[in-house]
């Protein structure tokens, strides 16, 4: 569909990851599973978390924040998709589509930052153990989380801004399965030019914080362990860092592959790469940390147990 000379359409149609009719069952039903698992998983974790007093230590904190963020992530872009995967009109109203653009934007910037947070906590416990009550104290983690959160919305609210005074002429077809911005920045007709050097500039800015506190801290750490005599004490160290430092690699080398790229490159492969770092990385955060974390299976034991003795 096109028009003309049209500069705030009606609504888009999102093409999804697949436009054969064929795909769209076998695809509603993994998505579907992958959405309740997410939501079932991360869930749990808020559970166990909250009703196990032995959790109620910073780590634990922001880890029932980032489950919390996580459920967030994927509710803003999962239903729709599920709509669209038994829609025919597969379409998504403008200003739904916005604010979907905005809370994308906001939500998987939280998470980059509370990752970031997480670090943080990681140094501390390894590299100043004796202080880690004082540093890591309550009001601590609560501006580390407000930090998490205000400087993702003022960042996304500057890019929806940004997009929303574009001219939308060309197409309302979104070659993505969500209203993501470089997917729509392709669709306008006039200069994405600003765009594009904030998103470079600001939003290199804004992503490679949380980055760059993970970089730093996980540096400190490997040096603090290092000095550590005993093999058994260095894997002790290394062992309580291993689920943050997967659940980082998934969620920023794949966020990496879709945004460090010309805006002209970008093909259905980023919509694949897109898929892991909004879905995937939610959906396997609570098993790569239970699995991989003896107080937590503890506390999801004891949350299991309450539940069957109802």
């Amino acid at each position: 569909m096109r028009w003309d000379n049209i500069s705030s359409p009606s609504e888009f149609i999102l093409l999804g990851l697949s436009s054969r009719p064929e795909d769209q069952k076998p695809l509603f039903v993994l998505f579907v599973t992958i959405y309740l698992v997410t939501l079932m998983g991360n869930l749990i974790i808020i559970l166990a978390i909250y009703s196990d007093i032995h959790l109620q230590t910073p780590m634990y904190f922001f880890l029932k924040s980032l489950s919390f963020v996580d459920i967030c992530y994927t509710t803003v872009i999962i239903p729709k998709m599920l709509m669209n995967f038994l829609s025919d009109a597969k379409t998504i109203l403008y200003s739904e589509c916005m604010t979907q653009t905005y809370f994308c934007l906001s939500f998987g910037n939280v998470d980059s930052y509370v990752l970031g947070a997480m670090a943080i906590d990681r140094y501390v416990a390894i590299c100043k153990p004796f202080h880690y009550i004082t540093i890591m104290s309550y009001k601590c983690c609560v501006l580390l989380l407000i930090i998490s959160l205000t400087i993702p919305f003022l960042h996304s609210l500057l890019h929806v801004h940004l997009l929303n005074q574009l001219t939308f002429c060309a197409s309302n077809i979104i070659h993505h399965f969500f209203c993501e911005l470089k997917a729509m920045l392709k669709l306008s007709c006039s200069s994405t030019y600003v765009n594009e050097i904030v998103i470079k500039t600001e939003g290199l800015c804004v992503v490679m914080a949380p980055f760059m506190c993970i970089i730093i801290s996980y540096l400190r750490i490997l040096t603090t362990v290092l000095k550590i005599p005993s093999a058994a004490g260095k894997y002790k160290a290394f062992s309580t860092c291993g689920s943050h430092l997967t659940v980082v690699s998934l969620f920023y080398g794949s966020i990496s592959y879709v945004y460090l790229q010309p805006l002209n490159s970008y093909t259905v492969k980023d919509r694949i790469a897109t898929v892991i770092y909004t879905m995937l990385t939610s959906m396997l955060n609570p098993f790569i940390y239970s699995l991989r974390n003896k107080d937590l299976k503890q506390g999801l034991g004891k949350l299991i147990g309450r539940i069957k003795s109802q």
